[in-house]
């Protein structure tokens, strides 16, 4: 396989109107505009469509084939590229770090977003990736808005390729999830937006991009269109015909509130009073339908595509990953699921060719990470699998600490399997911290089920060519990350014992789908190994912009064509 680390960039543009903010309302009409774009960008993108599914294992796209109609996940595959060999190269494979990576073209070791929460070293609190108090919401009085990329220290794709154009291409941030929209849209996007459920059921912003709704976003907020998937979920075939995925009726699922079993059919309305309202949609297909309403009405309201300088519009399906914790991979509502999101990426591509135009936009596919089998459900089929406590983990280092230095006080904090020590009291009793680092490793790996356990000075030195070693260091942040990193072994989580989850460097989690569609993609497909972090580069190429600032990755050449 090909792979370029740089490519040399197209003549930087140089616009002679002068821009006053970030939107388009106040620029001169089309045929001025278009009048300076140089002839050399008449073929670029008019719009990039960045498509990220949360909790897509790779082989969902197999497993579901069948049952795919022919303008959905078909279509992307059979004339668009696909890498079949796609991983994350850090841990942990979560939400927050995946969609970051695959936007800055680089690791959290890089990026700083190494988890969705983390310790907070310096405040001594435990902070969420996107909170940021000194926001206000917009759209609702709910402190859901108070949100803002300002945890992220790098560019995105979408900042750079703002400032190639002097922030004329636009970039629009959508997903259920606030930090699935906020950190791919990156720190110069016109606006984020995400669902806020509950009692209102809208999509909302944050002062950081804008201080008002704009009328489309009103106007579908105001719009019976949510309140409507207040239906029955059935599945969208027989069910006798789900022959993929697992009975029905089994004992490893997740169940709602209000209902004796975990199966099919789903009354939403009347289930919706005690799941939170209209929170409950997210963990049904329905979610996804609602992403692709809200993402068609963006790209009129804010005219997506429509000149020949680029857009970005980030877009995130965030159902998958509360359907997959609920019921688990081998779930008829899991099958469901991607039966019909087949039909939202059919009705995304529809309306793009419409209003784009076919062959004016590139889009790509991913997922930000996989999952893994419940656990419970691998160990009734005789692989080794099962569950840790993470309340029982801290017991048992603190009845260690307490045994062998006769002080609970070492450490400060745990958390995303790592561990924080208090330096104060370390000081304070002449211990050294790689002293301390080394006996709780040594008495980390005697533990049951736990794989692997680093130090802060191993990682560092990254002296081992182990690829697990290498995963957990592109995924340790020098200032945010702890003084101890442990794993556990394949098939064993902290979680629930119902439902699945993620956050492993094992293939469960990190092989996820990688399709490239459209302008200036080659049709075709290569099984040598890729990495989540080369999607950008790769975009950045075909752009011919600068790429993003911390950028690890590197270019397919493969799958650009040549012009």
């Amino acid at each position: 396989m090909k792979k370029l680390i740089l490519l040399p960039a197209l003549a930087v543009l140089f616009f002679q109107c002068k821009t006053s903010d970030f939107s388009k309302e106040n620029e001169t009409n089309l045929t001025a505009k278009d009048s300076i774009i140089p002839n050399s960008l008449a073929h670029q993108p008019k719009l990039v469509v960045g498509v990220v599914v949360d909790q897509m294992r790779y082989d969902y796209l197999t497993r579901f084939w069948d049952h795919y109609g022919e303008d959905g996940f078909k279509k992307l595959v059979d004339e668009g590229f696909t890498c079949k060999n796609n991983h994350y190269n850090y841990v942990p494979t979560y939400t927050a770090p995946g969609h970051t990576s695959i936007y800055t073209g680089t690791s959290p070791k890089n990026h700083g977003i190494i988890s969705n929460s983390w310790y907070d070293k310096v405040s001594k609190k435990y902070v969420y990736c996107t909170e940021d108090g000194e926001q206000t919401s917009v759209g609702t009085e709910d402190v859901a808005g108070q949100m803002s990329p300002s945890r992220l220290q790098v560019t995105t794709v979408a900042d750079q390729n703002r400032l190639h154009t002097q922030f004329k291409g636009k970039t629009i941030g959508i997903a259920l999830k606030d930090r699935s929209s906020i950190l791919p849209a990156g720190h110069t996007a016109n606006a984020a937006y995400w669902f806020h459920g509950k009692e209102e059921g809208i999509f909302i912003t944050s002062s950081f991009y804008r201080n008002d709704l704009p009328q489309w976003v009103e106007d579908f907020n105001s719009s019976n269109t949510v309140e409507n998937y207040l239906k029955p979920w059935n599945t969208l075939k027989p069910i006798s015909t789900y022959v993929e995925s697992g009975p029905d009726d089994n004992d490893f699922e997740h169940r709602f509130r209000g209902k004796k079993t975990a199966t099919f059919p789903y009354d939403l309305k009347a289930l919706s009073k005690e799941n939170d309202g209209y929170d409950i949609l997210k963990s049904t297909p329905y979610g996804n339908n609602i992403t692709t309403d809200f993402a068609l009405a963006a790209i009129d309201g804010e005219a997506l595509g429509k000149d020949n300088i680029t857009d970005f519009l980030t877009l995130s399906y965030s159902s998958p990953d509360y359907i997959g914790h609920s019921f688990g991979v081998n779930s008829k509502e899991v099958q469901d699921n991607y039966i019909r999101l087949d039909q939202d990426i059919a009705r995304l591509i529809k309306n793009l060719d419409e209003k784009v135009g076919k062959g004016n936009y590139t889009l790509f596919l991913t997922a930000d990470h996989g999952a893994i089998h419940v656990p419970n459900y691998l160990k009734s089929k005789k692989i080794p699998a099962g569950y840790l406590r993470s309340k029982t983990m801290r017991k048992k280092i603190k009845q260690f600490l307490g045994e062998e230095y006769g002080t609970l006080d070492l450490v400060e904090h745990i958390s995303n399997n790592q561990i924080f020590f208090r330096k104060e009291s370390l000081k304070e009793k002449n211990i050294q911290a790689q002293d301390l680092a080394n006996e709780l490793k040594a008495f980390l790996i005697s533990l049951p089920h736990i794989y692997k356990a680093y130090t802060r000075n191993e990682i560092e030195a990254m002296s081992s060519n182990d690829k697990i070693m290498s995963y957990v260091e592109n995924g340790f942040h020098q200032q945010r990350s702890g003084d101890v990193v442990y794993l556990y072994e394949p098939g064993y989580i902290s979680y629930s014992e119902t439902g699945s989850t993620h956050g492993s460097p094992f293939t469960y989690d990190t092989h996820v789908p990688l399709i490239f569609y459209g302008n200036g993609i080659q049709k075709g497909q290569i099984f040598a190994k890729t990495q989540i972090i080369d999607i950008v580069p790769t975009i950045s190429a075909l752009l011919g912009i600068a790429f993003p600032n911390a950028i690890t990755g590197e270019v397919l050449q493969e799958v650009l064509e040549e012009k």
